[in-house]
């Protein structure tokens, strides 16, 4: 079973592609965040057609996260995460599919730091930490997987001198990453490539994309019975090069 992530910086503007992707890639389930398109305006159709069930929680302009799977329809288990009734972002989606959890999560930015928006993000950060663990206690199989917007380590970042101060890579935010790591969850590209140099986003300017100069900001973070069938992970870079295409490049694992 192939299980992928993937920001799609906005999913009706960017539809080529992420339909030629999944003709291309064929993933069993899809995780899309950073939707940037109310609930009556997801292409539901289309997706549809392409031989995928969806469910999502859209928002206008930005964020939106939604789950899609293969000749099914997702089980919706969650919307939202708890902890906040009063957070208005659409930010989380948990579902049920073939036999597994799956957690769809576009955590903030947090920029510029400090300041409100990076509180916030820490905040929003322990609200998924404690749902996390909860998840963990169940025993259940579960994957999270999204743009976590944290460079775990050195070796997440082109040149990490210069994101020193920034909301991605500040202490805090890695340390609050490693904890939720240290409940149990398994890194799965991490795993598969413990010394390797991988990215998942390069940013449109200075061009980043030809020099390499990424980021690797999105993870599946797999439960120990999963972690057990994790077979093979890998980002299809390539994609980042295709005509208006996200800065993100899908990020996907396979399973036993």
């Amino acid at each position: 079973m192939k299980i992928a992530t993937y920001n799609v910086n906005g999913v009706n503007g960017r539809l080529p592609v992420l339909l030629r992707w999944l003709e291309e890639a064929e993933p069993d389930t899809v995780c899309l965040q950073e939707l940037k398109s109310p609930d009556e305006r997801f292409p539901v159709g289309a997706i549809e057609a392409a031989g995928y069930g969806a469910i999502w929680h859209g928002q206008k302009s930005w964020n939106g996260v939604a789950i899609l799977a293969r000749g099914t329809v997702p089980i919706e288990t969650r919307r939202g995460l708890p902890g906040d009734p009063d957070d208005l972002h659409s930010r989380y989606i948990e579902a049920a599919v073939e036999g597994m959890i799956i957690g769809c999560l576009y955590l903030p930015n947090g920029n510029p730091a400090p300041g409100a928006k990076f509180d916030y993000k820490l905040k929003w950060f322990e609200r998924f930490a404690n749902h996390a663990e909860e998840l963990l206690a169940s025993d259940l199989p579960v994957v999270l997987a999204g743009d976590y917007n944290v460079m775990p380590t050195d070796l997440d970042v082109y040149k990490p001198e210069r994101w020193v101060d920034d909301a991605l890579f500040r202490p805090e935010v890695r340390e609050a990453y490693h904890q939720i790591v240290e409940q149990g969850w398994i890194d799965a590209v991490r795993k598969v490539h413990p010394g390797e140099r991988i990215y998942t986003f390069w940013d449109y300017f200075r061009n980043a994309y030809a020099r390499d100069a990424g980021l690797r900001i999105d993870h599946l973070l797999l439960s120990p019975t999963l972690a057990k069938r994790l077979k093979d992970a890998g980002v299809d870079r390539h994609v980042r090069g295709w005509e208006k295409s996200s800065d993100h490049a899908p990020t996907w694992i396979v399973l036993k």
